[in-house]
């Protein structure tokens, strides 16, 4: 598995910028919003953890057609399908699933501090949404996995999958939102939407890499 997890990392890296293309994405989402709302600086903080959240989102929506497609290139999805049981297909998925987290995701997280910073947020705020950005963003890898399985037979794939996982994702999306607003806003709590966000994220740990290894074992035969 961390041979598994080395290779993938690898790969991303060699791909061509994959990790840059989702932090160019995520930071041309946030320049554009005040173009659109205006110049109001308390209006952009006051939304600046739900628009990080939803550039985060997008971002991870783009990258997520090359989890298996490398591998279908160059027939080593179907080495890994057919030579596995089903709980070791499941855990090769979950490796492969913290390797993309790790070489596309996890640059999204490091630069949305940054980002927090063009939309005014105070700094608690900021740390608030990285910290939710943390916990709750594998849970959108997990969830796109099994997209990404249904899809890796099609040639262009890509946009269904973003179809198949965008609604998936709302209940991450709206406790990672939730938690990040109650950091800074004084009535609404931080804890319990996170506590909820990280048990999403733990349960999709497990459920994702099923479904998915069952789609690519369906899709496979």
């Amino acid at each position: 598995m961390w041979s598994l997890f080395l290779r993938d990392i690898r790969l991303s890296i060699r791909a061509g910028g994959g990790a840059l293309t989702g932090v160019i994405f995520f930071l041309a989402v946030i320049a554009t919003i005040p173009f659109g709302v205006g110049p109001d600086l308390n209006l952009l903080a006051r939304i600046g953890p739900a628009i990080l959240w939803i550039g985060a989102l997008l971002a991870c929506l783009l990258g997520l057609d090359r989890l298996f497609q490398a591998d279908r290139e160059d027939g080593s999805l179907d080495l890994l399908v057919l030579g596995d049981d089903r709980q070791m297909l499941a855990l090769t998925v979950l490796t492969k699933c913290l390797a993309h987290w790790a070489g596309s995701v996890l640059p999204l997280v490091i630069a949305a501090p940054l980002l927090g910073l063009f939309m005014n947020m105070e700094p608690i705020g900021i740390g608030a949404t990285a910290l939710t950005l943390l916990v709750g963003t594998p849970a959108i890898t997990f969830i796109g996995a099994a997209g990404a399985a249904v899809a890796v037979a099609l040639p262009r794939g890509g946009l269904l999958i973003s179809v198949l996982v965008l609604p998936l994702t709302i209940p991450v999306l709206i406790f990672g939102v939730s938690a990040s607003y109650g950091a800074v806003a004084n009535p609404d709590p931080f804890l319990q939407p996170f506590l909820i966000l990280a048990a999403l994220t733990l349960f999709l740990a497990v459920l994702g890499p099923v479904a998915a290894a069952l789609a690519l074992r369906h899709g496979t035969d």
